[in-house]
């Protein structure tokens, strides 16, 4: 979670919200970080968790499945990078503070482990939470 911490701070300088991810492989090995881009590339689907899962899936090399793979979040994932997870196949999403306006891994909707999808990852949250809560308080409380 400290690694994903550092990846969020270096979306303010972008003057994006600062979200962080990393993903590490199956035996921790650190394939990707990503932070949220969407200010400085214009895509509104520049999501940290979003970004993360595409370095990974170029790291890896063999497909776009991500199993064994575990995603650390700074942020409750969104429905949109929620639905990037469960397709990727990523085993375990750990998280930091949650997200009670658009949270999808339990919040607002549970996506995640939703029995109705194929693949359910693991769920972790509140890893670092007040943390993660303030480095998001403190980059609102100057908007």
């Amino acid at each position: 979670m400290r690694l994903a911490l550092a990846a969020a701070e270096r979306a303010v300088a972008d003057g994006d919200v600062p979200v962080g991810a990393v993903l590490l492989s199956a035996d921790g090995e650190l394939l990707a970080t990503g932070h949220n881009e969407r200010e400085a590339t214009g895509d509104p689907t520049a999501h940290a968790e979003v970004l993360a899962v595409r370095r990974a899936a170029a790291e890896v090399g063999d497909g776009w499945r991500l199993t064994g793979c575990t995603l650390v979040v700074t942020l409750e994932p969104c429905a949109m990078c929620a639905g990037a997870l469960v397709q990727s196949r990523v085993d375990r999403v750990v998280y930091g503070a949650r997200d009670e306006k658009a949270g999808a891994a339990g919040s607002q909707w549970d996506l995640l482990r939703d029995r109705r999808l194929n693949h359910r990852p693991e769920v972790v949250a509140g890893v670092l939470e007040e943390e993660c809560a303030a480095v998001l308080s403190r980059f609102f409380r100057t908007r």
